[in-house]
């Protein structure tokens, strides 16, 4: 339960890892494996919009698709209304998806080009027998197409006659046809133009308020997330480095990761006062990740301590977690020399 509205969370995912076997050396014996989700933890409140953000490779697909069990996970425990989705049998799982939805990144590539549009949009009604009758179904279809801003003529067209922006418009009629409470957004604008972006951000926002449905929304880009998002959730190499509410975690954000990303969002020169922060080498190998705190290999507030201890998850309070041993602007200096003080001694 939720300490502040006293709500239960809707969706709650607790130490949720997914590994994937990786190609060992020639000859070799021994197992690897690439760390996609390591250890992620975090609730959803029905109604809510949770954004995930982070460099691509970071994990954030990988956890979407895993949350629903389109990627079974490794281990750890999906709790969807009280429930324990992940030991869900099949007839069971069955029910319980019809609740949750996603919506592709690739408009192009996530409609089958062989089915017309009213086909797309009722085969998850078909699958679920919603309705007895073709009839009925054909009247919710084309109730769904009017809802996302569909013209009913366009029942019969087949998916390559459309633009980018309708085609993803028909793959949020195929998410949305089952009134579900949870919907996981993964890059639903990101093949998309600018300008049809907004658009499609605005129709989410609009069918969440009037369907009341919860959002884990996925995106690389911060402006994206500022606009849609309640609470963000900062991923890197598969960890959860920082969570807050959203105007939290823009006016202070706390790890060193999160300053980064968010100095880079284009803004006017004459209105910037801050310093970009650019980060030192790549992305570690998630197959080879660094020891200690995995973010210590590009950081800039990085000292002896964070090759050797990975720092915890910790509450700073309002709702806001940082897995730093200085927290970035929270900390302050002072805490990075008095740690260095220690390792030294």
């Amino acid at each position: 339960m939720n300490e502040h509205t006293g709500q239960v969370p809707l969706l709650e995912v607790r130490h949720l890892r997914k590994l994937f076997p990786a190609k060992s050396a020639f000859l070799s014996r021994e197992k690897t494996y690439i760390k996609a989700v390591d250890d992620v933890s975090f609730t959803l409140m029905p109604k809510e919009t949770l954004g995930v953000v982070g460099e691509s490779g970071c994990g954030k697909s990988t956890m979407g698709r895993s949350v629903l069990r389109l990627i079974e996970p490794t281990s750890g425990e999906i709790l969807y209304k009280g429930e324990d989705f992940t030991k869900a049998k099949e007839a069971t799982l069955r029910k319980m998806r019809s609740d949750m939805q996603i919506i592709f990144q690739d408009p192009y590539a996530s409609l089958n080009p062989r089915m017309t549009v009213g086909e797309i949009i009722a085969e998850p009604l078909n699958i679920q027998k919603r309705y007895a009758t073709r009839e009925e179904t054909r009247e919710q279809v084309i109730r769904v197409m009017k809802v996302v801003g569909l013209n009913p003529k366009y029942y019969n067209r087949y998916p390559h006659e459309f633009s980018g922006g309708q085609r993803q418009r028909i793959g949020i009629a195929r998410a949305i046809a089952l009134s579900p409470s949870l919907i996981v957004c993964d890059e639903p604008v990101s093949a998309l133009d600018v300008s049809i972006q907004s658009q499609v951000l605005n129709l989410l926002r609009d069918l969440q308020e009037s369907m009341g449905m919860a959002y884990i929304f996925i995106s690389h880009n911060l402006s994206v997330i500022k606009h849609i998002s309640d609470r963000v959730m900062v991923m890197y190499l598969g960890h959860v480095v920082e969570m807050a509410d959203k105007k939290d975690l823009f006016a202070t954000p706390c790890h060193p990761y999160t300053q980064a990303l968010l100095s880079a969002i284009p803004v006017p020169e004459r209105h910037s006062k801050r310093k970009k922060i650019l980060l030192q080498g790549d992305l570690p190998s998630p197959a080879n990740p660094p020891s200690g705190c995995i973010f210590h290999t590009r950081c800039f507030m990085a000292a002896d301590i964070c090759s050797v201890e990975k720092p915890e998850l910790r509450d700073l309070g309002n709702g806001h977690f940082c897995a730093c041993h200085f927290c970035g602007n929270c900390a302050g200096k002072e805490t990075k020399k008095e740690s260095k003080r220690n390792m030294e001694s």
